[in-house]
């Protein structure tokens, strides 16, 4: 991803906000104007990526300004969520949230089956009871007492499986409510979305299949329903014409087209990469959507662009180790917590920072997999094929003449910001977006732009949308900054693809 300079002082870089024209009722995305994602007759693609909202069932006034700002700003053609929309934390959840995923309560369901389950055991006990004559008294009388005892358990059993369903659903209530708050903006200006989840959508104590669902209820959702095969997307997704190859709830990839139509350029993959691991820290995406990856680009036919929350290990070879006490150092996380670092400025662009430690899975074979190593595709699709969820010679296919990624952009760590190149792959960081939970300065909470050029689709350029610049002054003291590291955040990464300069900025430029 290309970064250049900003604006040269004395002049504004702040980045136009272009409303739409009174009386144009068409969408503000391109794409959704086609009815499939294709590069405009201007030659650009543009995705929008909104991280870490990360707020409970009332979301931050700011938060949705910054999101109303960057849409008109960037008149994106796809928006892309990557993950921790919701703060399943959050005490309004507190009633059904869930600190593991492995240690979430009952399904409601579940609970009421074996209630039923329970009521015949107790109904044949009963019987049994009654028609046994030969027995003595004293059995006679311990029985009853037993179906008493069956009977009242079973009662108990059924309330809290009514008061377990009903703060189910009021839970499911307010995740729609919230949902329905930073979507606004979207669906009133008629942008197409992608979602995927992070570590702490699931805490609120649905499942993403269950929240996958919920955002499929909200005009312009392209998450399809999960599957095996590719399938057109409903006109309720604004994108009637778009192809999109399904796997699971939050992963699913979905082909570009040029401007003419003609033909494939590029693919938009989006990634449930996992939340937590059995014995503490962050789990790697699980080995059947990591096949899934080795599988996209031969069914796409092109090379793929990558959103996820959780970042890569590999993110890691972008630093550069230093002691304790170098300025601006960070710690880092768990396998790293041994040692301080800083951004490698030889391999990550301009204007990247450093906030806090990456927090990462501690191995995974992601990375292999994007740069379309055998050995790391081989080991995931068997392990997916011994798992039974997909089948080894389908993928062993599949993976001819299969294409690398062109990078990743990621979320989660909501105080780094920054792009740089890894083995021919690009890694980017991107801030939280949300005023409900930790991270920069208000004025550096930002959204990021990622824009493709159809002379040259697989080389983006990317910019953060900075709330400062954006919006302006925020509404409310609400967000709170964290692992402070003393380093003042620098003017801005990424170039200015929104402003077209005027001609005294061209002028000026000669001389510069």
């Amino acid at each position: 991803m290309t970064e250049h300079t900003r604006t040269p002082e004395g002049l504004s870089s702040k980045p136009r906000i272009r409303p739409a024209e009174t009386g144009d009722t068409r969408p503000l995305s391109v794409s959704a104007r086609l009815g499939r994602l294709q590069f405009h007759h201007s030659g650009k693609f543009r995705v929008l990526q909104v991280a870490d909202i990360q707020d409970g069932p009332k979301v931050a006034k700011d938060t949705i300004r910054l999101i109303e700002a960057s849409l008109d700003a960037v008149r994106p053609d796809l928006v892309v969520f990557t993950g921790n929309q919701i703060a399943g934390y959050d005490p309004a959840f507190a009633e059904t949230f869930r600190k593991r995923r492995w240690s979430a309560p009952a399904d409601a369901a579940d609970t009421a089956s074996d209630v039923s389950d329970t009521a015949v055991t107790a109904a044949a006990v009963s019987g049994t009871a009654a028609t046994d004559t030969s027995d003595t008294a004293v059995t006679a009388t311990d029985a009853t007492a037993d179906v008493s005892d069956t009977t009242a358990s079973t009662a108990s059993d059924t309330e809290a499986a009514t008061v377990a369903a009903a703060a189910h659903e009021r839970t499911r209530e307010s995740v729609r409510g919230a949902i329905a708050q930073f979507l606004a903006p979207l669906i009133e200006r008629r942008v197409p979305f992608a979602v995927t989840y992070g570590n702490h959508d699931f805490q609120c104590g649905l499942s993403n299949d269950e929240l996958d669902a919920i955002y499929r209820e909200f005009p312009g959702c392209v998450n399809p329903m999960p599957g095996v095969e590719a399938d057109v997307l409903s006109a309720h997704s604004l994108l009637p014409d778009q192809v999109v190859y399904p796997h699971a709830a939050g992963t699913f990839a979905l082909p570009v087209a040029d401007e003419a139509h003609k033909r494939t350029v590029l693919g938009i993959v989006v990634l449930d990469s996992g939340d937590y691991a059995h014995g503490g820290g962050f789990a790697a995406p699980a080995d059947d959507a990591l096949a899934f990856l080795a599988r996209v680009p031969a069914m796409i036919g092109a090379r793929s662009a990558l959103f996820q929350h959780m970042p890569l290990p590999e993110y890691y070879d972008l630093l550069t180790p230093v002691t304790a006490t170098t300025p601006y150092a960070m710690q880092g996380y768990r396998d790293h917590a041994a040692q301080y670092y800083v951004l490698d400025e030889a391999k990550v662009r301009p204007g990247g920072y450093l906030g806090e430690g990456i927090s990462c899975p501690d191995a995974s074979r992601e990375f292999a997999v994007l740069r379309g190593d055998d050995a790391a595709i081989r080991a995931v699709t068997d392990a997916a094929d011994a798992a039974g969820v997909i089948d080894d010679d389908d993928a062993v296919d599949t993976r001819a003449g299969m294409f690398p990624y062109i990078g990743v952009a990621t979320g989660h760590d909501h105080r780094n910001w920054f792009v740089g190149e890894l083995d021919g792959v690009l890694l980017a960081a991107t801030p939280t977006c949300g005023f409900g939970s930790y991270g920069p300065a208000p004025a550096k909470r930002a959204t990021r732009l990622i824009e493709f050029d159809i002379r040259h689709p697989h080389e983006p350029r990317t910019q953060l949308l900075e709330f400062g610049e954006l919006v302006g002054k925020p509404s409310s003291k609400k967000a709170y900054t964290y692992a402070l590291n003393a380093k003042p955040p620098q003017d801005g990464e990424g170039d200015d693809l929104l402003r077209r300069p005027t001609l005294w900025g061209q002028i000026k430029g000669l001389f510069a």
